[in-house]
C-alpha cells in the first residue's frame, strides 16, 4: 500500500485524511512513477469544495502535477524508461508516493532542474506560458497581471518580461519587492486601482492577464481599449461579459520539456518559496487555500 492524501467528501478542509491505495499498474499512456515532489494549486482545494464539478469517484487523492521516478512504461508509449526522472501531469492524484502520469503530457527532467521546482511546471507555468502566448503582444508592449504574486503570475511575468514586454501587477504593498525581483512593477490593488495603473502606464496597456476575475477584473478592464486583448485563467463568465477570452491550454510534452529547458538555463524560476513534505500536506494546501501564498507550494514527498 502507499500513502497518498485526498478527500472523502465534497466540501472543506475538514474532508481531507490520509488513505492507503494499492500499488498502481501503468495502463496505455501512463506512467508509473515514484513521486519525489507534488505542485499544490488552487484547482486542488477547488476540486475538494465541488467548484469544478461533483464527478469523482470518492475518496479521492488530490493534486494535478507531480514529479519522480518512473517504474513502469505503461502500452503504447514510447520515449521513456524505467529509472527515467520526469515530470508531467498525473491521471491518480499526485499527493501520494507513488502515482500515474499521463505520458503525453510528461517529459524528462533536466538534471540541473530539481524534482520540486520540475513538479511546479504542468499547472501554474504552463498555464502562464499558455496565456502569455494567447495574447502574443509583441515586445516593447506592456502587460498587466491582475494577482501576480502567485504561482501564474510570478511564471507569467518572467516569460513576458523574457519577450521584451513591460510587466505591471496588482498586489498588496507588502509584496511589492517580491513584485520588482520579478522585474515588474507592482500596482495596489482595491480602490482606485484603475488610477494608479494609468499612473504607472502613462503610455497604456496593451494587453491584461486575470488571474482573479470578479470584480477586482471590472475594476481595470477600462484601462485598456481593445478588450479582446484580455484573457482570463479565473472567471469565464466574466471576461466573456468584457468582450475578453478566457485561457485556452495547448501545453503539449514538447512545451514541457521547452519550459524545464528554461529552468535549467536560468532563464525561468518557478519561485518555489514553500516546501512540505507529504505528512503536512493539509497544512501545504491551507496555505494555498488562504490566497495568499507568493509564488509555488510544493509537497516534497522523498
Amino acid at each position: 500500500m502507499a500513502k497518498a492524501f485526498g478527500f472523502v467528501d465534497y466540501g472543506g478542509p475538514e474532508t481531507q485524511e490520509f488513505l492507503d491505495r494499492p500499488a498502481l499498474e501503468a495502463g496505455p499512456g501512463q506512467l508509473a512513477i515514484v513521486v519525489r515532489a507534488a505542485g499544490v494549486n488552487p484547482v486542488d482545494w477547488k476540486v475538494r469544495r465541488g467548484f469544478l464539478g461533483r464527478e469523482r469517484q470518492l475518496p479521492t487523492v488530490m493534486g494535478q502535477e507531480a514529479s519522480g521516478v518512473v517504474q513502469q512504461v505503461g502500452p503504447g508509449v514510447t520515449g521513456f524508461t524505467p529509472g527515467d526522472e520526469v515530470f508531467g501531469l498525473v491521471a491518480a492524484g499526485a499527493f501520494a508516493e507513488q502515482t500515474l502520469l499521463r505520458a503525453e503530457l510528461s517529459a524528462l527532467k533536466p538534471e540541473a532542474v530539481g524534482f520540486d521546482r520540475a513538479a511546479t511546471l504542468c499547472v501554474s507555468v504552463a498555464t502562464a506560458d499558455d496565456a502569455v502566448r494567447q495574447l502574443g503582444l509583441g515586445a516593447g508592449r506592456t502587460l498587466l497581471i491582475l494577482g501576480i504574486a502567485g504561482g501564474v503570475g510570478s511564471a507569467a511575468a518572467q516569460i513576458a518580461r523574457s519577450q521584451g514586454l513591460t510587466v505591471l501587477g496588482t498586489a498588496s504593498d507588502a509584496n511589492r519587492e517580491y513584485v520588482e525581483s520579478l522585474g515588474a512593477t507592482q500596482v495596489r490593488y482595491g480602490d482606485g486601482v484603475a488610477e494608479r495603473i494609468a499612473a504607472a502606464a502613462p503610455d497604456g496597456v496593451d494587453g491584461i492577464l486575470d488571474l482573479i476575475g470578479g470584480d477586482a477584473l471590472r475594476a481595470v478592464a477600462g484601462v485598456i481599449g481593445d478588450r479582446t486583448e484580455l484573457v482570463s485563467t479565473a472567471d469565464p463568465a466574466v471576461v466573456a461579459e468584457l468582450g475578453g477570452r478566457y485561457v485556452t491550454r495547448s501545453t503539449t510534452s514538447e512545451t514541457l520539456a521547452a519550459l524545464a529547458a528554461l529552468v535549467a538555463a536560468g532563464d525561468l524560476d518557478p519561485q518555489v518559496t514553500g516546501r512540505y513534505p507529504l505528512t503536512h500536506a493539509a497544512e501545504a494546501v491551507a496555505a494555498v487555500e488562504s490566497g495568499h501564498a507568493r509564488g509555488k507550494v510544493v509537497l516534497e514527498v522523498a
